[in-house]
């Protein structure tokens, strides 16, 4: 694995953390934010959800970035209740949660083994009586709706806050270099996305890159489906994992290189 590169596209923080634990396992591994964070144009939601938290029945997290911001702008006084659950769909998400000091007994989230997304976490949580109950969804400035369906067809009050927007990452020369580098050596990349926005903004950022003998790996289908269509030919699964990705790339990277014959994911 010493001379196949991964480039970690997530928000610049977390992809250097990324990188940091890949290199534990010996993976070379790169930092290329596809997607910068900022805060949401009024934080002032997120302060009023503060003070209403202890109304609510569940809050549900959609990333470690809705974790993070939310956290960060909580008000000098305010502390999150005893007791309150919090909803998460991914390990990172977890992650985040404990990070901000809540206990793990208070977290709810898919089974280990995943899938991590919406509708898994929903498993755990469909039979419990929701009607009339008050969730709290902390996302970007734009989100999926499939779960709030869910919620409000059992009779539960759902409602949104931001507490962060997801913006074009601005690159530094460096940045720059990295991304053209791994386009004109796709043997001994392998890219790592972990949103289909961070996907849609490489195409912007490059739009006549040529990816069709790339290879990435993506966290979740519908990633791996808009990395198809922007021209990725060999996209691969694999858990939202630091662990899961070594292992992914102990059992297919051959020598220095992804190699030729690893077969493709798409259908």
């Amino acid at each position: 694995m010493a001379h196949l590169h991964v480039l970690v596209t997530r928000p610049r923080e977390q992809a250097q953390r990324w990188v940091l634990e890949l290199a534990t396992f010996g993976v070379s591994a790169h930092a290329l934010p596809l997607m910068d964070i900022g805060d949401a144009g009024d934080t002032a939601p997120v302060a009023q959800a503060w003070q209403d938290i202890a109304s609510q029945s569940l809050v549900m997290f959609v990333s470690a970035n809705a974790v993070q911001r939310f956290f960060a702008l909580r008000p000098a006084h305010a502390a999150w209740p005893q007791g309150l659950r919090a909803a998460s769909t991914g390990p990172g998400t977890t992650a985040a949660l404990r990070e901000a000091g809540v206990a793990a007994s208070n977290i709810v989230a898919p089974a280990d083994d995943g899938p991590f997304e919406s509708e898994a976490l929903w498993q755990r949580l469909v039979h419990e009586p929701w009607q009339g109950a008050q969730v709290l969804v902390v996302r970007g400035e734009q989100g999926r709706d499939w779960l709030t369906e869910q919620w409000r067809e059992k009779g539960a009050m759902v409602r949104f806050v931001s507490s962060y927007r997801r913006e074009l990452p601005q690159w530094c020369d460096a940045d720059a270099r990295r991304c053209d580098e791994a386009v004109a050596q796709p043997a001994t990349t392998l890219w790592l996305f972990s949103s289909s926005e961070a996907v849609a903004n490489l195409r912007r950022l490059r739009p006549t890159a040529n990816f069709a003998q790339a290879h990435a790996l993506c966290t979740h289908e519908r990633i791996a489906a808009t990395t198809r269509a922007i021209g990725f030919v060999h996209v691969h699964d694999v858990a939202p994992r630091v662990a899961d990705v070594v292992a992914w790339i102990g059992a297919h990277a051959q020598g220095s290189s992804v190699g030729p014959s690893v077969e493709s994911s798409a259908p």
